[in-house]
Order: C-alpha cells, then sequence, then structure tokens
C-alpha cells in the first residue's frame, strides 16, 4: 500500500473549520470510488496511511443513535493544514456538563497545543501548530456517552527541486537518475514510458532516497532501457531521456608514421572518442614493456607512447589496440642513418636533402607535438648556417629583436625574412659538427611557414627552402540554427568551421541538453557528413540548446556556441466535423469541433478558408483567426459555387486542412414550414400569477418565414407579450402572469404560399376566493353540523377541496380537523363538554388554499349533562426547612501547580443559594475557581493553586428558612 500524507475534506459545519482548507472533496471522492482505484486517488491527492484510513473511514460510516448528552456532535472527519491550528466542537445538553477529550483512547491535558474551552453548551478542543502527530482518532466524552471523529493533517505538496538530467550511455554501463524534491523521505513515483515502474522488479530496477535526493537506478543497461524517465509527486512531474547505444569506438586521430634519426624522440598518438577505454601498445605483435626510455601515457581521449633516443633496433611496425574494441591502429617506426660523403677540402658547402627542386620540401606537424628538423651538411672549411623564416612580403630580414634590415641573401624580392638564430627557447637551432638542427617546441599554428636555411664558406654559398605546415584541430562552428520544430522533432544547420586545422573537416558531432539542465547528450556516434541534421526523441514543451563540433584527422574542435533556445510544438491535428450548417442568398454557415490533438503550443484560432469551384487560389473568409466553433461567412455572390476549408493555428504552424469535399453552391433552399412543437406546450400549459412564462417553440423553413402570433382569434398587444423571433425559433415572453392572459395562442408560419400552424392553451391560476354562505346547521351532544357553498372565484381552477378547523373561544387557536374535505358540508365530532367553538373553512386548488377563511358569525356551545363534583379542600403541607450540611468540609494539603477540589454536601428547601468564601472574601467573580452544585453535592475547583491559594475556606448556604456554613482549611506546599 502507497503511504502518502493524508488529507480528506475539511468540515463545513460548525465551528471546527480550519484556517487552511483545501478545494477538493477527497472525502467524497474515497467514499464513491472502488476499491480498485484508492492507490491511484491516494497518489494524486497525497494519502498517507491507506490501510488504517480505509479502516477509520469504515467506522466513521456506521450510523450513530441519537443521543441525549450531546444537543450536537463532532462532525465525521475534518481537516487540517499542517502548522495550522483547528477547533473541534459539540453542544451539550447540559450546560454544567464535564466533558473529557481523548486522542486514539488517551485523555488529552491542558497543554500551549491544546486548548479547552466552555462556553454555555458549547464545549471546544483547540488544536495550535497541528503536526502529523496529531492526524488521529478524537473523542469527546459526556458521562457513557461518546462523539467521535477523525482528524486529517494534511501536508504541502511535494515538489521537484531539481529535475532529472537526459543521459546517453553504453550497452552494459550503469545509468543514475537522480532528483531533488522539497521535502526529505518523500516517496515519489517512477514510470518509463508511462508505464510505472514497480518496486516488485527490483532485478531491473533500483530505487534509492538520501535525505531530500531520489535515485533510479538501473545497474546494467540494454538497448530495451532506452525511453522516457518519469518521475512524479503530489506537487511536480519532471522527465528525462535515457539513450543507450551499442558500445562503438570511434579514432579521432590515428597513429602515423614516423622517420626519425639517431638520438631523436619518436611519438606514437592516437585519439580515440571514450577517454575510459584502456589498451595495449604492440612492437612487431608483442606487448610493449616500458622503461626509462620508452614511456606509455594515458590522458583522457589521447593515449601516447613516446621513444627517446631513438636506436635502429627501435625501428619495427607499433600498434595500438584499444581493449575490447576490434581495433587494430597500426603505424611504422623507420629508423634514418644519414651518411656523409667524403668532402673534398676546400669544397663548396653543400645542404643534403633527399629532395631539393622549384617547390620547396614540405614537414606536416601536430599543433602541440615537437618538430625536429635535421639537415646534414658538408663543406671546408666548416660553413656558417643561417636559418631564416621567409613571410614573402618583402625583402627584408626581422631580426631577433624585431628589427627589419635589407636582405643581403634573398634571392626573391618579395620576401621578408626573420632570422632564427637562437640556441635555446622554444624555437630554435642546435649547430652539430655534420648537421644542423631546428626544433620547435609545441609547434602552433604562427609557426607555419616557409624556412630557408643558407650555408656559407669562403668557398661559397648553399641554401634551401623547406615548408613547415602546422595542422591542428577545427576551429568551433559558429552557433547552429534550428528550423522545422515538430512535436518531437527539429532540423539543426550549420556552417563549416572558418579554419579547418589545415586538414579536411572529416564530420561533425551534436549535442543537446535541457534549457535548465548542465548535461550535453550526444545525439550521434557516426560523424554527420553534412550540415544539417534531423534531431528526434524531445519532448513536447521542453526547452532545448543544441551544439556542434567539427572533426578532422586531428580531432575534435571546441564545441561551438550553443543555439538559440528552441521549444518542440506541434501543430494541432485538423478540426473534426466540418460541416455546412446553413446557406442563404449571400451567406454560409459553417460549424466543426476542436482537434482531436492540441499539444503543448496550445490552440490560437482557426483559419477559414473558400476555394471557387476551378481555381486553385484559396482566399481568407474572414479577417484572422477566430477562436469560435463555427463562423458565418457573409458578401458572397449568390450562384458560385465555392470550396471550404479550415485549419487549426497555434505557436507551431497550420494544422493539416479539414475540407468539405463537394462545393457548396452559394442560394437560397426552399424549405416548407414546419413548427417542432416540444412536447410540455402539446398539453395546456398551467402558470401561477405572477410566474414568468417563456415559450421557445423551433421550427424549419427557408426563406425565412412571416411569423404571426394571435390569441383567441385577436392580434397580440406588443406592451403586454413580448414576442421574438429569429430564423430558427420563434419565442412568447410575459414577463409577470395574469389572468387576463389565460387563453388559446396561435402562431402560423409562411412562406409564400405554404403555412404551417400550432394551437397552444395557456392557463393563468390564482388562489381561490373564500367558501360563501358558512352557517353552524346544529349542535347536539358533542358534535357540531357545518354546512357552506363554493367560493365565487375559483382562481380560473378547479376547486381541489377544503380545509376546515376549529378553535375554543378560550385560547382562539385554530386546529385542522379536516384537509382535502370535498364536500360542502360536514359533521365534527370529538368536542369537549362545557366549551364553546367557532369554525372556519379554506377552498383550495392547484394553488394552494384561500388567503381568506370563511368563519361562524355565533360559537357552538357544548353543554354540559349530570352533577357537578366538588373536590374536598386539604390544607397543603409544609415541606420548608433551612439548609443543612451532611457531609462537611475536610482540611486538606495539596501540592502547587495541580487543580484540586473541595467538596460537601448540603440540603434544604427551597433550594439554598450558595456562596464560597477564602479567608472571607467573595469567591463569586474570580475566574481562578469554579464551582459547581450537582444533586446537593456541592464542589469548589482550584485551577492550579500556588502557596498564596492556602488558607480558611468558607461554604455558605442560604434559602428563606435560614442559613448554613461550613469552614475547613487548606495548606498549598511548594512543588519540590
Amino acid at each position: 500500500v502507497l503511504e502518502y500524507s493524508s488529507f480528506l475534506r475539511p468540515s463545513n459545519r460548525g465551528e471546527g473549520k480550519s484556517e487552511s482548507q483545501s478545494d477538493v472533496d477527497v472525502w467524497d471522492i474515497l467514499r464513491k470510488a472502488p476499491p480498485t482505484e484508492y492507490e491511484k486517488i491516494a497518489f494524486q491527492y497525497g494519502i498517507t496511511d491507506l490501510r488504517g484510513m480505509l479502516k477509520r473511514l469504515k467506522r466513521i460510516k456506521k450510523e450513530e443513535k441519537k443521543s441525549t448528552a450531546f444537543l450536537k456532535k463532532l462532525d465525521p472527519a475534518y481537516q487540517v493544514d499542517k502548522g495550522q491550528k483547528i477547533k473541534l466542537m459539540v453542544e451539550v445538553a447540559n450546560p454544567d456538563a464535564d466533558v473529557k477529550w481523548l486522542k486514539n483512547g488517551q485523555e488529552i491535558q491542558v497543554s500551549g497545543r491544546y486548548i479547552f474551552e466552555a462556553v454555555g453548551n458549547k464545549r471546544i478542543l483547540t488544536i495550535n501548530h497541528c503536526s502529523l502527530a496529531d492526524d488521529a482518532a478524537y473523542e469527546c466524552v459526556v458521562g457513557d456517552e461518546k462523539s467521535f471523529t477523525e482528524l486529517f493533517v494534511k501536508e504541502p505538496p511535494i515538489l521537484i527541486t531539481h529535475p532529472l538530467e537526459d543521459q546517453m550511455v553504453m550497452v552494459g554501463e550503469r545509468v543514475e537518475f537522480e532528483c531533488e524534491v522539497s521535502e526529505e523521505g518523500a516517496t515519489v513515483k517512477w514510470e518509463k514510458d508511462g508505464v510505472e515502474l514497480t518496486r516488485e522488479e527490483t532485478f531491473k530496477y533500483r530505487f534509492k532516497k538520501d535525505g531530500k535526493k531520489q535515485y533510479l537506478i538501473i545497474n546494467e543497461s540494454t538497448k530495451e532501457d532506452s525511453g522516457h524517465y518519469t518521475v512524479k509527486t503530489n506537487g511536480g512531474v519532471s522527465v528525462a531521456e535515457l539513450i543507450v547505444q551499442e558500445k562503438k569506438l570511434e579514432v579521432y586521430q590515428s597513429i602515423a608514421d614516423l622517420t626519425v634519426k639517431a638520438r631523436d624522440q619518436a611519438v606514437f598518438k592516437c585519439e580515440v572518442s571514450d577517454e575510459n577505454v584502456k589498451g595495449i601498445w604492440l612492437k612487431n605483435g608483442k606487448e610493449v614493456i616500458p622503461d626509462e626510455r620508452i614511456k606509455i601515457s594515458h590522458i583522457g581521449r589521447i593515449h601516447k607512447l613516446t621513444i627517446e633516443d631513438v636506436t635502429p633496433e627501435d625501428e619495427a611496425d607499433y600498434s595500438f589496440i584499444p581493449q575490447g574494441f576490434a581495433y587494430n591502429l597500426s603505424a611504422k617506426l623507420q629508423f634514418l642513418e644519414v651518411k656523409i660523403d667524403f668532402v673534398p677540402r676546400e669544397e663548396p658547402p653543400k645542404i643534403h636533402l633527399d629532395c631539393l627542386g622549384q617547390s620547396p620540401d614540405t614537414i606536416v606537424v601536430v599543433a602541440g607535438n615537437k618538430l625536429r628538423l635535421d639537415v646534414p651538411v658538408s663543406g671546408d672549411p666548416t660553413p656558417t648556417v643561417i636559418w631564416q623564416k621567409v613571410n614573402k612580403r618583402n625583402d627584408l630580414i626581422r631580426n631577433n629583436d624585431d628589427s627589419l634590415t635589407p636582405s643581403e641573401n634573398s634571392s626573391d624580392s618579395n620576401t621578408d625574412n626573420k632570422l632564427l638564430f637562437e640556441s635555446e627557447g622554444r624555437v630554435r637551432v642546435e649547430m652539430h659538427e655534420d648537421h644542423c638542427v631546428f626544433i620547435i617546441e609545441g609547434a602552433e599554428k604562427e609557426d607555419e611557414g616557409v624556412y630557408r636555411v643558407i650555408l656559407k664558406n669562403p668557398v661559397g654559398e648553399d641554401k634551401a627552402d623547406i615548408t613547415v605546415k602546422v595542422i591542428d584541430v577545427p576551429d568551433p562552428p559558429e552557433a547552429p540554427t534550428i528550423s522545422n520544430i515538430g512535436e518531437d522533432y527539429c532540423t539543426v544547420h550549420w556552417q563549416p568551421p572558418k579554419y579547418d586545422g589545415g586538414q579536411p573537416v572529416l564530420g561533425y558531432i551534436l549535442e543537446r541538453k535541457k534549457k535548465k539542465s548542465y548535461r550535453w547528450m550526444r545525439l550521434n556516434f557516426d560523424l554527420l557528413k553534412e550540415l544539417t541534421y534531423e534531431a528526434k526523441r524531445m519532448i513536447e514543451g521542453v526547452v532545448y540548446e543544441m551544439r556542434i563540433y567539427a572533426v578532422n584527422s586531428i580531432g575534435m574542435s571546441r564545441p561551438s556556441p550553443a543555439s538559440q533556445p528552441f521549444m518542440p510544438i506541434a501543430p494541432p491535428s485538423e478540426p473534426t466535423h466540418f460541416t455546412v450548417e446553413d446557406v442563404s442568398d449571400s451567406t454560409v454557415s459553417l460549424k466543426w469541433r476542436p482537434p482531436e490533438r492540441i499539444g503543448a503550443g496550445g490552440l490560437d484560432g482557426y483559419m477559414v478558408e473558400y476555394c471557387k469551384d476551378g481555381s486553385t487560389e484559396w482566399i481568407p473568409a474572414l479577417p484572422g483567426l477566430t477562436e469560435r466553433t463555427s463562423a458565418l461567412i457573409k458578401d458572397l455572390v449568390m450562384g458560385d459555387k465555392l470550396y471550404f476549408r479550415i485549419k487549426a493555428v497555434n505557436l507551431a504552424g497550420e494544422s493539416g486542412a479539414a475540407t468539405i469535399k463537394e462545393p457548396v453552391t452559394v442560394q437560397e433552399i426552399l424549405q416548407r414550414p414546419k413548427f417542432w412543437l416540444p412536447r410540455h406546450l402539446r398539453q395546456t400549459l398551467v402558470k401561477k400569477v405572477g410566474e414568468t412564462i417563456n415559450i421557445v417553440i423551433p421550427f424549419q423553413g427557408k426563406p425565412r418565414p412571416k411569423i404571426t402570433w394571435l390569441k383567441d382569434g385577436q392580434t397580440l398587444d406588443s406592451k403586454d407579450v413580448g414576442i421574438r423571433n429569429s430564423s430558427t425559433d420563434t419565442i412568447l415572453f410575459i414577463r409577470k402572469a395574469e389572468l387576463h392572459h389565460s387563453g388559446a395562442y396561435e402562431v402560423t408560419l409562411q412562406i409564400e404560399n405554404m403555412s404551417d400552424k400550432v394551437a397552444i392553451t395557456i392557463q393563468i391560476i390564482d388562489k381561490p376566493g373564500p367558501p360563501q354562505n358558512i352557517k353552524l346547521v346544529d349542535v347536539w351532544g358533542f358534535n357540531a353540523a357545518l354546512e357552506w357553498t363554493p367560493p365565487q372565484d375559483d382562481g380560473n381552477a378547479q376547486i381541489l377541496g377544503y380545509t376546515v378547523q376549529k378553535a375554543d373561544k378560550k385560547t382562539m387557536e385554530w386546529y385542522t380537523v379536516f384537509d382535502h374535505y370535498r364536500r360542502t358540508n360536514c359533521i365534527v365530532s370529538d368536542l369537549i363538554m362545557g366549551n364553546e367553538y367557532f369554525f372556519r373553512v379554506f377552498s383550495e386548488n392547484l394553488c394552494g388554499l384561500s388567503d381568506t377563511a370563511a368563519t361562524t358569525k355565533n360559537p357552538a356551545h357544548i353543554q354540559k349533562t349530570g352533577t357537578t363534583y366538588k373536590p374536598p379542600r386539604y390544607k397543603e403541607h409544609d415541606f420548608s426547612e433551612a439548609p443543612k450540611f451532611t457531609h462537611p468540609l475536610v482540611n486538606r494539603s495539596v501540592i502547587a501547580g495541580y487543580n484540586t477540589t473541595l467538596s460537601c454536601a448540603v440540603r434544604g428547601i427551597p433550594k439554598p443559594k450558595i456562596f464560597w468564601f477564602k479567608n472571607k472574601m467573595d469567591l463569586s467573580g474570580d475566574a481562578k475557581y469554579r464551582m459547581f452544585s450537582k444533586q446537593g453535592v456541592l464542589t469548589l475547583e482550584i485551577r492550579k493553586p500556588t502557596p498564596f491559594d492556602g488558607g480558611i475556606y468558607t461554604c455558605k448556604a442560604v434559602n428563606e428558612c435560614g442559613e448554613a456554613e461550613i469552614e475547613c482549611r487548606l495548606d498549598v506546599r511548594g512543588n519540590q
């Protein structure tokens, strides 16, 4: 059984009203609902302890017997909001009665939260700051009788303060949906695609609570777990989507072949889509074991194999194999041996490159990697090596201090050369005996260009140009644009990045998130080749954002800016039941019903259009949209044949069109006039004087017929009777009916030589006048004979009978002898001997009794018979007695703070008046003392006495025969 916060309807009777009341009568809903609906109602309205509540509900339904102690009992149930106060009130028959209040069978003691009040016959229990502990059964006990009720404390609705997030996982991965609610330990309902996930499915789903956080956990996800997951409370709903994909690994950057020289560094690098994927490196099929010279690293999605101080033994085929995937990324390491031929003495300098020609050699380096360019050189004497970066702007050399000097060695007058002759720094040159090394640490895009190396010695010079190309991941694309938004889909458009990183863009990756969320979810695993994509499986009415990544052979760009927020909404479905209601010479009346599906976008209105037969142009029939489900198209040309269609419109656009298949000809259709007389008008319509008469008679007939009303063959007076006619009915209206409005009414429809008529009879009735000529015919024994004649005015209705009443002359109180009596004479029997009686008669019809009655002028005297008995007289005994105490007051010693009573008993006739004194001071006006007197037992109650309340207490009884006193001593001890 679900456990939710319990609340039933608040009472609307008596004074048992809470300061906060619910508008929903859950009490009535539960009482009428079948047992199969209890759990659903419990969740919807937040009912806790459903099983216990139903037991209490069953007990409340029992009918209680009529009470003698209670004038008014407690209502069956009360409701109050948590933290508010409520008053429970009963009315007792005896104003001096003591009551007890019980909660779940235990007596309630007076405290700051529980307050008892006695006002006359009313006894009130006030509960302040109600909590869930006050949700209980309460009783008010008077003697042996009890009044029972249930108090239901309503908790505030549970709100979802942090919604669910969309998730995308691989098959077999753990899924954890998390949300946060407003109350700790609240119970929520989880659903998948609208189907509730029950706790019986613990083998699949696990539910977890941690304070205000709620979790749904799927340990090993499968493809079947994809869908929309919903968490519901009695105050909110949150929906998220789960996409489970087959495991698929993408290679963003594969390892590349390397050619390195001795003592150089070789770095194999690859990037895969999953940063959690591990792998192994192989050398000629055998696993590479890392050591001081060989390093293996894994940072995020990037895997590296670094070999320092390359030797000929390192030349081999290297492979990277991701664990769990059938991939094998391979590359070759080629060791370059520099062979320098013997250079004779006095030889001009020579640069030994494999390829020299008109086009410069090109070296490609990935941004962020190290570029090392070994250039073997020869010459005797040893040549001087100069490195320049050729910018091809003008014939200048840019020195290290950024000063410009004319170039002496440039053969291209349109180049701008930068000297690079540093032994330290990010960009540097290292000189060796037989070669020079050009190094760029962490290559950047600005390092791209043509580099020129120049050798000089006294014999001559040599030079070569080398092109360095730096490739990188693409720049992030611009924010995508959204179009073609539907119910759960949209089309995303984007443009290629402004810079592709020096490598062709291989494709794009698209991500989506909810506007209020921080979690981006990838929508595609295979790279998107096009510049558009149709995103699906979105939730209608939720605001989303999109962003895009560009991918080339080097890797994935940074994300683009997010798109403008958008909401998937769909146009409504087409309107239904589209029909032509009426046609005239210049108008067509149309009607329809709303679409079956409206969606989150709501409904802005309807667009009505028409098209002439033989044309394809649709013309708006109304200016703008109409919110009504009917329309009157005016100012049409008679004889035109028109097609009509209607579309529903909302924020998402227009729905499909509902059309009328056949063309409608604009012309009046001749229709024979005919009344459709309602059944209640086929018999006499009876109304009372002063009532309103409103007769509506529908009819048919085209063109619009002429309508004529007659009464008893005469034309109606428009000042007395109102007539309103329309194209479909005629109305006769009389604001206040009078007797003269009775008669036969005839209404006629006339179209050319065709007509129809109906007749209606209206009878206006009033109360009749009194009977005539009432007289007392005879009196004998205990009987009197009366007779009268019918009233002169019958109120325009049949006299149904008479009401006969009698009255004793002494009291003149009237009593009914006969009612609905049909004769005009009667005999009144069982009269009392010696009394005199008057008689009166009322007449009666459908409208009721006459306002006045016919009364006999002379009384009927019932004569006495026989002798008169005179009873003897006795002297009345005097029972008077002076007050006398039959039980004395007893000295008492009590503890301060606890209510105490002093009791004694007294007798006396007449009943004596009682006075209480403390130290000779009258206690009658002191609210701290309550005095009771029941059957001669006198009680003085002292509420929470203090030591100050100690002293001599005196009880004094006084009546007209005398008085008596009795006293006692009360000691009040301090509470240790």
